[in-house]
């Protein structure tokens, strides 16, 4: 990667936190219990290496990007409109609220021409927490990455799951949409988003350009398509805290409005970088996350069973 892509990105990320409060993988402030003071073992390891869930009723514990959760459900690995993919890594977990959701929107998506249904790609572990590689965020069953990949067929074999990659739909780093592109797209998207239990999907600035430009009758669902960096293979769901689960953490409210001035901003930036600043601080090391950093109780989900 040359250095003008990583000074570009480093830009965006930046900008993008500061005018929209909707970073995948930033936390929001936790209250942490004295329970797990002082307990400075390495999270990603404990909840890595767990391959069942916890014996425990279903709770998102925490942030999304700063927490795990309980009684966790498996998203079937082959179902009449979706396939799990990449097996191996064991992530296809999530809270019930989670896997209804995809089932749901898988088939709307065989609906589609083209679209037999969903690749699904990263949900959580069976226990959520840190993972050992990738992402900062699914860490409480609430978020999962579908391909952009129409799928033709879902019989793959577990070895084809391992070998068959997603497809990218951007051009020009992100600025535009590229011929991969469609308006099946554009349409699982908008039911993705239109989901009450959505509370925002992360794709590429020229994905959401595409769509406002696009989008006719009610625009409302456009608000939580939300621009960030990368997320060309993949789109990103997240979904809000469910109703009475009160050690789940809130992500900060979307802007009011379609977000689509933001996401023209996010392209402009794209194609004409602006200079960096060189007041800027530079960006701080990504601390490890100890369980002493979780809330209390994913000491309790570790510990079950």
């Amino acid at each position: 990667m040359t250095r003008l892509p990583l000074l570009m990105i480093a830009l965006l990320a930046l900008a993008a936190c500061r005018s929209d409060n909707t970073s995948v993988s930033q936390a929001a402030p936790a209250a942490v219990s004295t329970q797990n003071a002082g307990d400075n073992r390495a999270a990603k390891a404990l909840f890595g290496a767990m391959q069942t869930p916890s014996n425990q009723a279903p709770e998102a514990l925490g942030f999304y990007s700063r927490g795990c959760q309980a009684g966790a459900v498996a998203l079937p690995e082959t179902g009449p409109t979706w396939q799990a993919m990449r097996l191996s890594r064991n992530r296809n977990w999530g809270q019930p609220i989670l896997v209804d959701y995809i089932q749901d929107l898988s088939r709307f998506a065989a609906t589609q021409p083209g679209w037999a249904g969903l690749y699904v790609g990263d949900m959580a572990q069976p226990r959520g927490g840190p993972m050992l590689t990738g992402h900062a965020s699914h860490q409480i069953g609430l978020d999962a990455d579908i391909w952009m990949l129409p799928p033709d067929r879902l019989n793959l074999t577990r070895q084809e799951r391992e070998d068959l990659s997603s497809i990218s739909t951007r051009r020009a780093n992100g600025a535009y949409t590229n011929d991969n592109w469609t308006p099946q797209h554009e349409a699982i998207l908008r039911q993705a988003a239109s989901d009450p239990r959505v509370d925002r999907i992360f794709i590429f600035p020229g994905a959401k350009v595409a769509m406002c430009e696009n989008a006719t009758g009610d625009r409302s669902w456009l608000r939580k398509i939300r621009p960030w960096y990368g997320h060309h293979y993949h789109f990103h769901v997240r979904l809000s805290c469910p109703p009475g689960d009160r050690t789940c953490e809130t992500q900060a409210p979307i802007p009011a409005g379609d977000g689509c001035d933001d996401a023209r901003q996010w392209v402009a930036n794209i194609l004409n970088p602006p200079p960096p600043d060189p007041n800027a601080p530079p960006p701080a090391p990504r601390r490890e996350v100890t369980m002493a950093t979780l809330p209390a109780q994913c000491t309790d989900v570790l510990n079950s069973n």
